[in-house]
């Protein structure tokens, strides 16, 4: 029998690399390679896969982040909850670096990502709430006991990349009701709701983008030293999340895909 999960964690490799007894698996997937081997360690009683989205030496660009593979290879191992942290430009002046937010909601701006497992058959998933009710409140309660303030609900908008936005786009992603601004949230979000995953993003606001203040250009220098900055917090957050999550799922994603034929099984 070959490894197993049942919970996973998307991020960088940061978010895992103090942890004891943890073993690592190289995973193919009809969808070519994850992004790099799973790391798989004891959390809380649970097993839990850890998978950097970009790769550990960080080599794929949002654009071309092999989303299908992770999310395929991750339900292979029996995971069924993902906790998917990103970093994110804030779009509102009050959510400044350091901030954390629990989106609610999500407006897809990339084109040209391959977004669906299914390109044939008529599978159409419901996707009017992208995350996980469940995911999200645990999160929330278990970032309140360690005592960081997280933003409940709002609405990321998720852009192709890999350059930043224009002061025009930013404020124009503000008048549609955008929250934060992020490169990597979709297609992940929806892929996951293709295999029946929960997926609760906590997105962590690195800087604010290019239209909120007049002033100074986002950087990239300056989204990596805030998220670096607040590794410990995040860290902290998700393992105690971990830990907390339901054992039995009773939330509508685990339902997505009831009442439809699929075109071939799930792993």
């Amino acid at each position: 029998m070959g490894p197993t999960a049942e919970l996973a964690v998307i991020g960088g490799s940061g978010l895992y690399a103090l942890l004891d007894g943890a073993t690592e698996h190289v995973l193919e997937t009809p969808y070519g390679s994850p992004s790099d081997a799973v790391t798989i360690a004891e959390v809380g009683g649970r097993r839990v896969a850890f998978l950097p989205r970009h790769g550990r030496d960080h080599r794929y660009p949002p654009h071309l982040i092999p989303y299908r593979a992770n999310l395929w290879a991750l339900r292979s191992l029996g995971v069924r909850q993902v906790l998917a942290p990103c970093a994110v430009g804030g779009l509102r002046p009050e959510l400044g670096p350091g901030t954390f937010v629990l989106p609610d909601q999500l407006i897809d701006r990339t084109s040209g990502r391959a977004q669906t497992y299914y390109d044939r058959g008529a599978v159409h998933v419901p996707f009017a709430d992208p995350y996980c009710p469940t995911g999200r409140r645990t999160v929330l309660d278990t970032a309140a006991g360690r005592g960081v303030p997280a933003v409940d609900g709002g609405t990321v908008v998720v852009v192709e990349g890999p350059r930043f936005s224009t002061r025009a786009e930013s404020r124009w992603f503000t008048s549609i009701g955008g929250t934060v601004v992020n490169m990597t949230g979709h297609p992940e979000a929806v892929l996951a709701r293709e295999l029946a995953l929960c997926y609760t993003s906590i997105a962590l606001v690195t800087d604010l983008d290019a239209g909120v203040e007049a002033g100074e250009s986002v950087t990239q220098e300056e989204v990596f030293r805030v998220f670096a900055e607040n590794t410990d917090r995040l860290r902290g957050v998700l393992l105690d999340a971990v830990a907390a999550l339901p054992a039995e799922r009773t939330c509508p994603c685990r339902h997505a895909l009831d009442g439809i034929r699929l075109p071939f099984p799930l792993p």
